[in-house]
């Protein structure tokens, strides 16, 4: 029987491309870099199924580019790079990666907490150059993290379990969603409220939530007014959910104390005046960068291919819809 052939369109993790090999007929694409647009759509032009990251816009240009395709899945759990009403149109399932970078997510957002609030960067700088004189009693006073307030900005699964995560610190946990979470609620005595609140009470903030027109610079000059002048945000969700520009304002003159960043607004490029600040920590989207997460999403991307192109029902198929004509 022929094989399909599948194009992946960065090196992933060798678990999910030993699966589709052993089926499948897998070319990836060879540099370490994103390919582009051109050499993409070449390199798409014969294949039946494509993997690949938030970095390619999945639309109908693509789709055009590829007239066999069967089926597109995301290395990611964000989905905002793909046109799904397109992909539904022209009949072609795609899907993405959650549930299994979920705690990996969580993790980092911790990290990035903990090292903005107590200077660890700075810290690591300075003893690294030989510029440590010793021990000062007002040298790197940071916030304490035990019984303050963590405000949860998209209590999905990541959000979830970042506030999970705080129960070892007693913190009062307040989050804003568009629907209610009784169990949440339940779990940690989490508070629902409105923005404007959560922005007012929180003394560390950290966003969860998706990328959508709605959400778009939904941290803005506004909100930051609205933040405590001790508080910290925390970013791991998307980098355009955040005005940077009206971010490096607020950290330029106080209006908030900190900031642990992992996405950014025009990634992989800086807003200008960001690097150069000594309050935010500025992470290369590692997120989901353990061998855990990185690995699970990929045998969960080429599980959900290969039901595409084997007519059969993708894990986590984001257009299921389209599955009852193939």
């Amino acid at each position: 029987m022929k094989k399909h052939k599948v194009y992946v369109t960065r090196a992933i993790p060798k678990e999910g491309i030993e699966l589709l090999s052993q089926t499948c007929e897998v070319q990836v694409n060879p540099h370490d870099r994103p390919l582009t647009q051109d050499e993409l759509f070449e390199a798409i032009a014969d294949a039946d199924g494509v993997i690949g990251l938030l970095s390619e816009r999945i639309d109908g240009t693509f789709f055009n580019a590829a007239p066999k395709l069967k089926g597109y899945a995301n290395y990611a759990v964000g989905f905002d790079n793909i046109d799904v009403e397109e992909a539904t149109r022209r009949g072609v399932p795609v899907s993405n990666t959650p549930d299994v970078l979920t705690i990996a997510t969580a993790e980092m957002a911790w990290a990035l907490l903990f090292s903005v609030c107590r200077h660890i960067p700075a810290s690591d700088k300075l003893v690294r150059n030989d510029s440590w004189k010793g021990w000062s009693p007002l040298q790197f006073i940071g916030a304490e993290v035990t019984g303050k307030t963590l405000g949860i900005v998209g209590a999905g699964r990541i959000g979830r379990a970042m506030a999970q995560m705080s129960k070892g610190f007693n913190m009062k946990v307040l989050y804003f969603s568009r629907t209610n979470k009784p169990d949440f609620e339940e779990a940690l005595n989490a508070e629902k409220v409105e923005l404007e609140e959560l922005l007012i009470q929180s003394d560390f903030i950290s966003l969860h939530t998706p990328l959508t027109p709605e959400t778009r610079h939904m941290f803005n000059a506004e909100s930051f007014k609205k933040m405590k002048n001790t508080a910290y945000l925390i970013n791991t969700a998307r980098g355009p959910v955040v005005d940077e520009s009206a971010l490096i304002e607020a950290l330029k003159s106080g209006e908030i104390a900190g900031a642990g960043l992992d996405v950014y607004e025009f990634e992989p490029k800086l807003t200008p005046g960001l690097r150069e600040l000594d309050n935010v920590v500025l992470a290369a989207h590692t997120g989901s960068a353990t061998d855990t997460a990185r690995s699970n999403m990929a045998l969960l991307a080429a599980k959900n291919l290969l039901a595409m192109l084997e007519g059969g029902n993708p894990p986590t198929c984001l257009n299921p819809q389209v599955l009852k004509f193939m």
